[in-house]
């Protein structure tokens, strides 16, 4: 089962909800941290990161002694990333997102690849022996969904030392053609998604069993909500509602809610100590053992939504 934490702005609790409902699932669980312009599960998770990759998009490398200028590269790259000028052909690197059309359609195979990296894949295990992954984003990037990508792929196998023939690259070294692997049916994962509503939001709830929305009581926090609603829907993935800093501000999020047929599955009170523990790099369940219980029995609500 694959569930997504995710929220339509930032600090309303995203990660704090993702890493307890983690440490409440028991042993069968891996965590993925999806926010790859600025991951932060592992400051509270505190795995081993023994594993690491770097990660990127092909982009085209074209052979003038061997393009004849046809221009049918261009005309298949539907992001205007390679242009055709004359006897003269441009690649424009930061508009390619790697789909290798250029490189298919050439007559005169003109056109090679290489490897341009944009961050790295670090995985390894916790204290409790919970499978964790993240994915860090190169600064000044423009593009975090060929990361988000790769990392859903990532092989947790190699962790507790079992050979998976994804581990082996691919004699052309390429990367994203694969489709994304079945997942176990004994394994729960939890990805922490990016805040917003963009492009890697959406990737991230890709594939996903269930989504769910972390909020608060306020203006922002209904007005950002009402957004990432639209993507779940629009993907089709059932979700339910987080009400974080619960008892501040008004009841506009929960007449939302109610409207739109959301489930609120949890509330979690703005209290001092909440905040002094996620500030010292602790848990929400570390903090307040008494939450454990409590996010134990919001897994098993949601296991009977996707269930049913």
């Amino acid at each position: 089962m694959r569930i997504v934490v995710a929220s339509g702005k930032g600090g309303t609790g995203k990660t704090t909800v993702a890493t307890s409902l983690a440490l409440s699932a028991g042993d069968s669980v891996r965590f993925m941290d999806c926010d790859v312009e600025a991951p932060n599960a592992a400051l509270f998770l505190n795995p081993k990161l023994d594993t690491r990759k770097e990660v990127g998009i092909q982009l085209p490398v074209v052979d003038e002694s061997l393009c004849t200028h046809c221009g049918k590269c261009a005309e298949v790259c539907e992001f205007h990333a390679i242009a055709v000028i004359g006897k003269k052909i441009l690649v424009f690197p930061e508009l390619c997102h790697g789909c290798g059309s250029c490189m298919l359609v050439c007559p005169e195979k003109a056109i090679s690849e290489r490897l341009d990296v944009m961050g790295v894949l670090e995985s390894g295990l916790t204290a409790t022996g919970m499978e964790f992954a993240q994915g860090v984003m190169n600064v000044g990037e423009p593009m975090a969904v060929p990361i988000i990508r790769e990392l859903k792929k990532w092989n947790f196998s190699s962790l507790r030392g079992v050979v998976s023939p994804e581990a082996i690259p691919s004699s052309s070294g390429r990367l994203f053609r694969r489709e994304e692997r079945p997942p176990r049916n004994d394994i729960i994962e939890i990805r922490d998604s990016p805040p917003g509503a963009s492009c890697p939001v959406v990737e991230t709830m890709r594939g996903a069993d269930f989504i769910l929305l972390v909020t608060e009581p306020t203006p922002f926090g209904l007005h950002d909500l009402k957004q990432v609603v639209g993507i779940a829907r629009e993907l089709g993935i059932p979700a339910g509602v987080v009400v974080n800093r619960d008892g501040i501000g008004d009841n506009a999020v929960e007449a939302y809610c109610a409207e739109a047929g959301l489930p609120i599955l949890l509330r979690i009170p703005m209290e001092r100590r909440f905040a002094e523990a996620i500030a010292s790099g602790k848990t929400l369940v570390d903090a307040a053992p008494e939450y454990r219980p409590v996010f134990q029995s919001l897994l098993q609500d949601i296991s009977a939504r996707v269930a049913a």
